[in-house]
């Protein structure tokens, strides 16, 4: 089985709310698909998305992808490449000028399990079909009103864990919001809170010990402060016992690994490229580490999450995506479910090629309305 052509569709359209956190704030979404297709007439779908900045046109995109990518699939056999190494030197590895990077290894992956007919989670090693979920509200510039609403919706269709953003300036507000989540949703089985880098080492410490003196018990916190801090992070965990840091989100896989080695963690958070979250699981097992699994395009990454034993959680936050494939993944009574057909679960949904497709680049203020966001009340 060998790769011989490609498809591109390009999509721009509003997000169903403004997320973000912190430090950045997001109203619009910008993705690409890409679908490699096989001299078997089998197609793999990966997702190319630019978190802040309109891609440029389908056809520019085109143009960049087979001027720099695809010179090095043209013809090869997909499982000869998704754990391909190859060693920088000099510039002969560069980044893309687009993110291709993430799409080109989802699909790949998802034609290496197609080929074999398995679901990707099982060719991955994965022996359950479901790992828990947490509600994730990206709530950050949300109002009061729609911080509660969000979450009353969540724990109405089962979730019993939530993340919140924090970080705020004041702290005042940050406990405002925790009060504000557990009148709203009742005694959680756990919440997890994130500050995106927000605080100091030593504002995390006083505020955690504010928050836990308010009567909140807190499972994690992510990302405290900045990532390279190493010895922040490590007078983070000694100076609150009662909860754990969970970083890495930010890193790749090298950084990931100098901070396991750092001991600046008690969880790792991973998302991203499949092989590099498989490998990074394997090494947080190897220092009994556990792994969160943080947010992931349509939550593609529940199948590493399931594959790997150190993932007890998964995060999702009701962002709408939905519409571009055919069946997302279900979640039911706060649990992912894994697709049992063959590839990573996810084709997609011609409706979104014909109807959602946007070839060329549109002001944000010229799209029409955002599709429907089918996991919220409307």
């Amino acid at each position: 089985m060998r790769i011989v052509d490609f498809r591109i569709v390009r999509f721009q359209f509003a997000r169903d709310r403004v997320i973000g956190d912190s430090q950045v704030r997001i109203a619009h979404a910008h993705v690409a698909t890409l679908e490699l297709i096989t001299d078997t007439g089998l197609v793999g779908l990966g997702f190319c998305a630019s978190l802040f900045n309109p891609l440029p046109s389908q056809a520019e995109i085109e143009r960049i992808f087979r001027a720099e990518i695809w010179p090095g699939l043209e013809g090869q056999e997909p499982a000869g490449l998704v754990h391909r190494v190859r060693r920088p030197r000099g510039g002969n590895i560069r980044g893309a000028s687009l993110p291709f990077g993430e799409g080109v290894d989802q699909a790949l992956w998802d034609l290496t399990a197609k080929e074999l007919k398995m679901p990707l989670w099982k060719l991955l090693g994965g022996t359950k079909s479901r790992v828990k979920a947490y509600a994730s509200g990206l709530d950050y510039h949300l109002s009061d009103e729609d911080f509660c609403a969000l979450f009353e919706h969540a724990a109405s269709v089962g979730y019993k864990s939530f993340k919140i953003k924090v970080g705020h300036p004041d702290i005042e507000r940050d406990l405002h919001r925790l009060e504000l989540l557990v009148n709203t949703v009742g005694k959680p089985e756990a919440i997890m809170i994130d500050a995106n880098e927000g605080w100091s080492p030593q504002q995390t410490v006083r505020n955690m010990n504010k928050i836990k003196d308010a009567g909140f018990d807190i499972l994690w916190i992510e990302d405290p402060c900045l990532r390279y801090d190493f010895e922040g992070l490590k007078m983070i965990r000694q100076g609150c016992p009662f909860t754990l840091v969970n970083s890495g989100e930010y890193f790749d896989a090298h950084g990931k690994r100098q901070l396991i080695e750092a001991r600046g963690t008690d969880m790792i958070n991973v998302h991203g490229f499949v092989s590099e979250v498989m490998r990074i699981g394997w090494l947080a097992a190897e220092h009994g580490i556990p792994v969160s699994l943080g947010n992931s395009f349509l939550e593609i990454g529940v199948n590493m999450a399931i594959a790997l034993p150190e993932v007890e959680w998964l995060e999702y936050s009701f962002q709408n995506f939905d519409h571009l494939v055919e069946q997302p993944f279900e979640i039911r009574d706060g649990w992912i479910h894994a697709h049992d057909r063959p590839g990573h679960g996810l084709v997609l949904a011609e409706s979104a090629r014909s109807e959602w497709a946007v070839p060329d680049v549109m002001a944000n203020d010229d799209l029409p309305a955002g599709p429907v966001n089918t996991r919220l009340p409307h």
